[in-house]
């Protein structure tokens, strides 16, 4: 009848109707508790007991009331809107029936414990058994905290205030660290949380934390690193697929710096919000009674930052040059004849393509479907693909759907239920605490089973069962899509770690895995994620995932590029004018075409809308007839011939940022981080070293004021020379975006941009 389960759902930014809250509470704070009842249930209470001592305690009955649905809560716990809104519709009402009650303020030296009696209208009765917990408060010199200079130096904090070991450089790391800031969160002698500030300059910026969508300079934010699933509007959540516990701190006036937190646990950052001089960082620890922080901390200018950082936790690996041409999808792409006809169309428009993404060839029950009304014949729709010289990229997902949504219709004997007993009977299925199966517990394929990546041999025996497609069949990469699945604190892996340390890794492992198949088929390892975390780097291209076509989602994805490369992701795209909804109008759409020619990775993509009328493809010639605009197919041609003509460029430069560790698609304080101009205009990048890019994200525009840093650049377009460290107005017609070359490397360039 009754259901209270402390941690909830752990959804990590919504409160479930059946959790406490805070999960861990502090002395001095309320709690509230939270249950699930069966329907005609009438009446919760929950038996209340205060330890003093030993012997001493006190006992209140508190009554619960029916719970008020937080609307941010529940949407949260949906998952969004969107084509599976059946299944956020479920999420949403399956914890209905909720029951609270908030307590007094704990307090501080008590234990506690609590269980919950129901009564319902029949007569019958129920109760819960026991949970306990005991107040946590912070304390100081409870652990270990290490701030690694990396150059021999190390400062260490050990509740008396820092210390120093070896010479000590110039903003070095005891001089950041704030004395008296450490703390540790302690409860019944065990450690669960720590936190310490470091210090900020004036004028210092800070930039990173994986991939952002909300601003490019994070001081005066507060924000989180755990993987999430942000289903579109990431940029007003300021919530990320891609989060990483580093940053660069960049100084106007100095050499700056950088920092890491060395670990795979949510981690949290107010960036000079609450106190403007002030980085306090807040770390999650195991819940031990000896516990530790390193922290990696890094010198010099953003290029010697990243440099460091990413010799610490892997670079990318050069990708072949077909990847910078033009990519292709659409979720309703699901037959071949579909596939073949929009890549038919491309040719007949000449609008070359070099990749195209196929969603829909996974039944999303991990096998391929090859009936004759669907794809008749994969390997020679691939054949001809490759003729043609398009390569192919094929959806996967890391979940095993169960009957919760197979349903009852699917025989015992199916082919996918043989499967999921494999995975559970062999041991390769990450685990609840209890030793039985984990469940997903998100919105998008609920309760599937997740296969275990985070070990070798299930990484095999997973990918194994895939390796046709490459082998036989000739796919040249995989989009890993998801990635975002593993809630829970306490889940179990195969490596020894428990949820909290290895859920944001399961993305890195998942990426890993096809990369490694592709390898060992002779193929380069070309995976497409959005979720991803510190060590993502290593593995393949990625994407900014789920958003709305909307000139609010064109502006925070030109957010995240900037900022994702900035934390070592070198090959980088969107889905160009967003993917959901209607079709964008033609401005937004070449507006974003024309910035995306000048990202790492062009390509455009579209939900799934049931094939109802009108048809919602992204496709140039698609956007033309809904819109009635006859631009749109001539303009995105040109723009998708001149990135025919960059790819050259992009190779070279991608190896560049390979070797030195410097972004693709940089923002131009990488460059330039002594001129304070730069952050006026925080969505202008660099793209390799050659091409600053003034995106024009605004609709109705006809000019733009755009920041050229110090030395000569040419406007590729007209061929006019500028002198920088200067504000100056360009023309902005919508088939010539905003894009200067710096003058020395113009005359190898310039053939590119030369009238077709």
């Amino acid at each position: 009848m009754l259901r209270h389960r402390p941690h909830g759902v752990e959804h990590p930014y919504a409160v479930s109707p059946d959790q406490r809250n805070p999960v861990l509470p502090e002395a001095g704070q309320p709690v509230r508790l939270g249950v699930v009842a069966d329907p005609g249930v009438t009446d919760v209470t929950c038996e209340w007991v205060r330890w003093h001592g030993p012997d001493e305690a006190s006992s209140t009955v508190l009554t619960l009331s029916r719970a008020v649905t937080d609307g941010a809560d529940a949407a949260a716990l949906a998952g969004g809107e969107g084509h599976l809104a059946e299944a956020q519709a479920e999420a949403s009402t399956a914890d209905g029936g909720g029951w609270e009650v908030v307590t007094e303020p704990v307090v501080a030296g008590a234990s506690y414990r609590y269980r919950f009696h129901a009564v319902a209208d029949d007569g019958r009765k129920d109760s819960t058994g026991w949970f306990e917990f005991v107040p946590a408060r912070w304390v100081q010199g409870a652990g270990m905290l290490t701030l690694d200079a990396a150059q021999p130096h190390t400062a260490r904090e050990d509740g008396n205030g820092p210390s120093t070991d070896g010479p000590h450089p110039a903003g070095g790391a005891a001089e950041r660290l704030i004395d008296g800031s450490v703390e540790w969160l302690v409860a019944d002698g065990t450690v669960h949380r720590a936190r310490f500030a470091l210090r900020l300059k004036p004028d210092e910026h800070v930039v990173g934390f994986g991939e952002r969508f909300d601003a490019v300079d994070q001081r005066g934010r507060t924000l989180d690193a755990v993987v999430f699933e942000q289903y579109k509007a990431q940029g007003r959540h300021g919530r990320t697929y891609l989060p990483m516990p580093f940053a660069h701190v960049v100084s106007e006036s100095g050499s700056g710096w950088g920092f890491h937190v060395r670990t795979s646990r949510r981690t949290w950052f107010d960036v000079g919000a609450a106190t403007p001089e002030r980085l306090v960082v807040e770390v999650a620890l195991g819940g031990t009674a000896d516990e530790s922080v390193e922290v990696g901390m890094y010198h010099g200018s953003p290029s010697e930052v990243l440099a460091a950082f990413t010799d610490e936790v892997g670079r990318a690996e050069e990708l072949p040059s077909w990847v910078f041409r033009l990519w292709a999808s659409g979720n309703e792409w699901n037959t071949q004849r579909i596939v073949m006809e929009r890549m038919d169309s491309h040719r007949d428009l000449d609008i070359p393509v070099g990749v195209v993404v196929i969603e829909a060839w996974s039944d999303e029950q991990t096998f391929a479907v090859f009936g004759e009304d669907v794809w008749p014949d994969p390997k020679a729709m691939v054949d001809e693909l490759h003729d043609r010289g398009i390569k192919v990229i094929l959806w996967q997902i890391p979940l095993l759907k169960t009957r919760h949504e197979l349903g009852a219709d699917v025989p015992d004997d199916a082919p996918v239920i043989a499967y999921g007993e494999e995975l559970v009977r062999d041991g390769h299925a990450v685990l609840e605490a209890d030793g039985t199966p984990y469940h997903n517990r998100g919105w998008w394929f609920p309760q599937s089973l997740m296969p275990d990546l985070s070990v070798q041999r299930t990484r095999d025996w997973w990918t194994d069962k895939r390796r046709y497609l490459v082998r036989d069949l000739g796919v040249d990469g995989f989009k890993t899509d998801g990635g975002e699945h593993a809630w829970g604190h306490d889940l179990r892996y195969a490596d020894g770690r428990r949820g909290d340390e290895g859920n944001n890794l399961y993305p890195v492992h998942y990426a890993r895995a096809y990369g490694d198949l592709l390898r060992s088929e002779g193929k380069a390892p070309v995976t497409f994620s959005r979720a991803g975390f510190t060590g993502s780097q290593a593995h393949g291209v990625f994407w900014a995932g789920d958003e709305d076509s909307t000139w609010e989602a064109f502006r925070s994805s030109v957010i995240a590029g900037i900022t994702a490369s900035a934390c070592g992701i070198v090959y980088w795209g969107w889905d160009l004018a967003g993917f959901s909804g209607d079709v964008p109008d033609p401005e937004l759409y070449l507006r974003a075409a024309g910035a995306a020619c000048f990202m790492p990775i062009m390509q455009y993509h579209s939900e799934f809308h049931h094939h109802e009328p009108p048809l919602r493809d992204r496709t140039p010639w698609n956007v033309a007839e809904r819109t009635g605009d006859q631009r749109v197919v001539p303009v995105f041609r040109r723009f998708a011939h001149l990135r025919e003509r960059m790819v050259d460029y992009l190779a070279e430069q991608a190896r560049i940022a390979i070797d030195d560790g410097r972004p693709l698609m940089r923002g131009l304080f990488v460059d330039h981080p002594r001129d304070p101009a730069v952050w006026r205009y925080p969505l202008q990048f660099q793209l390799g070293d050659s091409l600053l890019v003034v995106p024009v994200v605004e609709p109705g525009v006809e000019d733009v004021v755009a920041y050229l840093p110090e030395g000569e650049w040419v406007d590729v377009w007209r061929d006019v020379r500028h002198t920088g460290a200067a504000e100056v107005t360009l023309p902005a017609p919508i088939d010539q975006p905003p894009v200067l070359c710096r003058a020395e490397h113009w005359p190898a360039l310039k053939e590119v941009f030369a009238p077709e």
